[in-house]
């Protein structure tokens, strides 16, 4: 098997206000075996395997390792034999001959958007609950603006601030959500919420809950021109200071600090290229330590019941049981009432609810299939159905060569 080379960069294909599609690019490699003297035929098919390893990559971003390995059969049924579907274009770096197999270098692009779709519609991934929704209020002063620059307070100053956009285009390119997108801003007094002051934390955190944040993420970005000189040009110091706020628990849960330094750029503001760049570092930082808290406090231990019922209860209540022991999350797991065609069971588990009803839902069973009814903070509801007969696959269909010549 050829080596698989790919870097993972995510990125916007157009502007942040604008309409953007998420994609992933990068390079793999493909191979194909050389019959007769059939050299452009094996180059296809070579590009072809090279295309569908990106979008087996894309696959393997999206979920955990268990989610991967327990969806291969979706994997190779569904969405690999319309690889193409997901591949916005591409390009052939580079191809050789060698030991009687073609082999190639592809460059290719893949709509995110479109296999998160079709991950979440097949209840693989749960875009409800694999990020948080983030509401950002960020003030920003530099030495050009006499007054710190924000958006939920009483200012007259029309609000403008680079770090702010920077940040939020690199949280969306990672797949977090917003609260407040776009140039329209929520007006707080609309909600009755009023700022004692810029960093109130009290009334952000009420901001946040009335517009169905997780999360808050609040603090300042500020800019001076430092003392180091070069030459006649000006060298400007920027620090972005953030912290993170849990709405569930009101407590600060991650602070943030980045710093730059960075000359000034014709045509921008003195003190803009310090800031992007601080920017950017805060952005990776703050996306490295929202996902570490975000893992940890979905899979915190959580007690719930979870009633099942159905036909041809019994023996089917006790194939769930058996696949539902091998569920590595699972602490514990009690009956707490058992009848002829329902039952009812306390779990212990280390995740949400909606985690496990996921986990449930990657099983299979001889004869009959499961269905979640319903799922709460307190409960899940499971019900037998009948399994139908035969797999879903995607139709067969040849790939279409696409291009960004």
């Amino acid at each position: 098997m050829a080596a698989i080379l790919f870097g993972l960069l995510l990125f916007q294909e157009t502007g942040f206000a604008e309409r953007s599609v998420t994609v992933l690019t990068g390079a793999t490699t493909g191979q194909q075996k050389i019959s007769g003297q059939d050299i452009p035929g094996a180059k296809k098919k070579a590009v072809e395997d090279a295309l569908e390893k990106a979008v087996q990559n894309a696959f393997a971003s999206l979920v955990s390792r268990q989610v991967f390995g327990a969806n291969l059969e979706f994997l190779y049924g569904n969405i690999l034999p319309r690889a193409s579907d997901y591949v916005i274009t591409y390009r052939v770096m580079g191809g050789v001959q060698h030991k009687g197999y073609y082999l190639v270098g592809v460059e290719s692009k893949i709509n995110m958007e479109l296999l998160e779709k079709q991950l979440t519609d097949a209840r693989i991934l749960n875009a409800a609950t694999d990020k948080p929704v983030i509401l950002f209020l960020i003030a920003e002063q530099t030495p050009e603006k006499l007054l710190p620059s924000y958006w939920w307070g009483n200012n007259p100053e029309p609000y403008s601030a680079l770090s702010e956009t920077i940040i939020l285009e690199k949280m969306v390119q990672n797949r977090f959500k917003l609260a407040v997108t776009g140039p329209d801003r929520p007006d707080p007094s609309f909600y009755n919420i009023q700022f004692t002051s810029i960093y109130d934390i009290d009334a952000a955190m009420k901001l946040g809950k009335v517009l169905k944040a997780d999360m808050v993420v609040m603090g300042k970005t500020g800019a001076s021109e430092s003392v180091n000189r070069m030459g006649d040009e000006k060298i400007f110091d920027a620090v972005i200071d953030l912290k993170g706020y849990d709405l569930t628990s009101g407590k600060e849960v991650l602070n943030a600090v980045s710093q730059a330094t960075a000359k000034s750029i014709p045509g921008q503001e003195a003190s803009g290229g310090a800031i992007a760049e601080a920017a950017v570092a805060s952005a990776l930082d703050l996306s490295q330590k929202i996902d570490a808290f975000w893992s940890k406090r979905l899979r915190q231990e959580n007690m719930f019941n979870v009633t099942i019922s159905g036909e041809q209860f019994l023996p089917r209540f006790i194939a769930l049981k058996k696949e539902l022991r091998e569920i590595q999350d699972i602490e514990n797991m009690q009956p707490k009432e058992i009848g002829t065609d329902n039952a009812v069971m306390d779990i212990v588990f280390k995740g949400s609810p909606q985690q496990f009803a996921d986990a449930v839902m990657l099983k299979s069973f001889d004869g009959f299939g499961i269905e979640v009814t319903e799922v709460t903070d307190q409960s899940v509801s499971i019900r037998f159905i009948e399994k139908q007969d035969g797999l879903p696959r995607a139709d067969d269909t040849d790939t279409k060569e696409k291009t960004n010549e």
